[in-house]
């Protein structure tokens, strides 16, 4: 089941709340028990760590030994 986010405008209070994704637009109550709540935006993060042997922020190789560079070295020139 999905967590979301949320924020009361009352208190400044931000809590998560696991519940449907038919629920998800449905009024939450802050745990002060505030009802002026609005629902954030939260970001996924995908992928792995960037700790490999390239260092943080490299790219991962190219498949096929192709070379470097924006999508695998086609589009950079």
């Amino acid at each position: 089941m999905p967590r979301y986010e949320y924020r009361c405008r009352s208190c400044g209070d931000t809590f998560e709340l696991t519940r449907p994704m038919a629920e998800s637009s449905a009024p939450a109550a802050c745990p002060e028990g505030h009802d002026d709540t609005v629902k954030l935006l939260s970001t996924v993060a995908v992928g792995g760590s960037a700790k490999g042997s390239g260092g943080a922020g490299a790219p991962a190789p190219a498949a096929g030994g192709g070379g470097g560079g924006c999508c695998g070295g086609g589009c950079c020139g």
